[in-house]
């Protein structure tokens, strides 16, 4: 790994914003796309499983809410804690900042262990909240076995992302990269031999995905330790009123945009269960692996515009902090123009091809009769992803956690859930597959006023 620049200050405050912007977010998108190829490579190869191929997939979907939980209150952790001492850093504060960061690990550690423990004593209860009544016995069991091994995980899990995020938000966009790289790399070649050669099913989906966690956990300690970082030491743990109230009120937006997305996934699940029982068992089971997929190809598609707007969220709270307001929009304006064009090309392509795409995960005809007409509803409103992520980032990344978590709130939550409740009551398994979409357009719609009235301000108030 090459050396960081050392005057973080000057490099972040006076590098030309979009060329700043390209050279952090070139990391973070390599390492979003490899993360959201793995975090699909699951379902992938599960899928491949000659017995009970479409229940072993429809099992990995049900454990993402679990996994979105999880990660829910690792990025609470990790952006909070990352965006405010990437603040305090800009103010100067580097005592500060090492003591944020020491915080804010050792409280995601600690908080894993608790889910790792009571996960593992509750799991019946657990699987049968998340999961539809309508599913097999075998896909229960099967969800069952995957969720016990993530969630033996959890610590690492949370260690992994905070670390993260707190490289980030110094602008050590490389050394991020690098250790998640290490772990993604890991699962993806351990998913086919555990899957398929080895014959573990979806336990050696899951222990590839545990084994891939623990080896990034350890990669990104090690450079948090590398050039000028701050590290989290013991020493500096500070878990007072402060440093907490400082972590929820920078982090509460991902909590609120990762815990809404776990439960917009379990009514999703439940809906698509219920409402595809209504034509046949089989459906029932095909509709949960259809929706698992759609969901995870747009996180796919997804994930490089938040790779791009990872690339922002260090200029934006270290520029905001250092009083450069006028960067902090010219970033936002810049982000905002080639996302939304990066995404209506993608989105254009994956509406023509929904069927092929679902068909190379599961060649089920039942799943992709599902599966396409959901993924071409959602790709229709993929652009509009555009405004709401990079309008959440700004507003998290500057400290406006009431306005950020509303908008963070908003699309699994504020409108997605009215919408998976009431539409499929109205058109059945076609309201299932429409609801994300029509959340997305509402989304939008929120995220521009917001954002409107931030930059106004900013421009207002601008340093030069």
């Amino acid at each position: 790994m090459r050396k960081e620049k050392t005057n973080k200050f000057e490099y972040l405050t006076e590098t030309p914003v979009p060329e700043l912007i390209l050279r952090l977010s070139v990391p973070t998108i390599i390492s979003m796309l490899v993360t959201g190829i793995y975090n699909s490579a699951d379902t992938f190869f599960v899928g491949r499983i000659s017995e009970n191929g479409t229940g072993a997939t429809a099992a990995v979907g049900l454990v993402f809410p679990i996994m979105a939980v999880i990660q829910a209150v690792a990025f609470m952790f990790g952006h909070g804690s990352g965006n405010t001492l990437s603040r305090m850093l800009g103010a100067g504060k580097k005592k500060e900042a090492s003591e944020m960061a020491a915080t804010g690990f050792a409280l995601a550690i600690l908080t894993g262990i608790v889910f790792a423990v009571l996960g593992n004593f509750f799991i019946g209860p657990t699987i049968r909240f998340f999961a539809s009544e309508e599913i097999t016995a075998a896909t229960f069991h099967m969800t069952e076995d995957y969720a016990r091994i993530i969630l033996l995980g959890a610590p690492f899990t949370m260690g992994q992302f905070v670390i993260n995020n707190q490289l980030r938000f110094q602008g050590s966009a490389v050394y991020a990269m690098v250790g998640l790289l290490s772990g993604a790399v890991l699962n993806m070649f351990l998913d086919p031999v555990l899957i398929l050669m080895c014959g573990m099913g979806v336990k050696g989906a899951a222990i590839a995905t545990v084994v891939g966690q623990m080896v990034s956990f350890f990669v990104l300690l090690y450079g948090s330790r590398m050039g000028d970082n701050v590290r989290p030491h013991v020493k500096n743990i500070r878990i007072n009123g402060y440093y907490v109230g400082q972590i929820i009120n920078g982090g509460i937006p991902s909590l609120f945009r990762q815990g809404l997305a776990a439960l917009a996934t379990t009514l999703l699940n439940k809906a698509a269960g219920e409402y595809g029982a209504l034509i046949n068992e089989e459906t029932a089971t095909a509709a949960i692996a259809a929706m698992t997929i759609c969901t995870r190809v747009m996180m796919l598609l997804a994930s490089a515009l938040i790779g791009f707007g990872q690339g922002y969220q260090p200029v934006c709270s270290f520029n905001y902090g250092a009083g450069k307001k006028n960067r902090v929009r010219e970033g936002y304006l810049f982000c905002l123009r080639w996302g939304a064009v990066f995404l209506l090309v993608v989105s254009s392509l994956c509406y023509i091809y929904a069927p092929r795409v679902i068909r190379f995960f599961r060649k089920d005809a039942d799943v992709v009769a599902v599966g396409k007409v959901a993924l071409r509803y959602q790709a229709m409103a993929l652009p509009l992803l555009a405004v709401t992520i990079m309008t959440n980032m700004m507003l998290q990344s500057i400290g406006k956690g009431v306005k950020a978590s509303i908008l963070a709130s908003a699309r699994s939550g504020i409108f997605f859930i009215p919408a998976i409740l009431i539409l499929p009551r109205i058109y059945g398994l076609t309201g299932v597959e429409i609801a994300q979409s029509l959340a997305d357009v509402f989304a939008a719609a929120l995220a521009v006023p917001l954002a409107v009235s931030e930059l106004r301000k900013m421009k207002e108030e601008r340093t030069v």
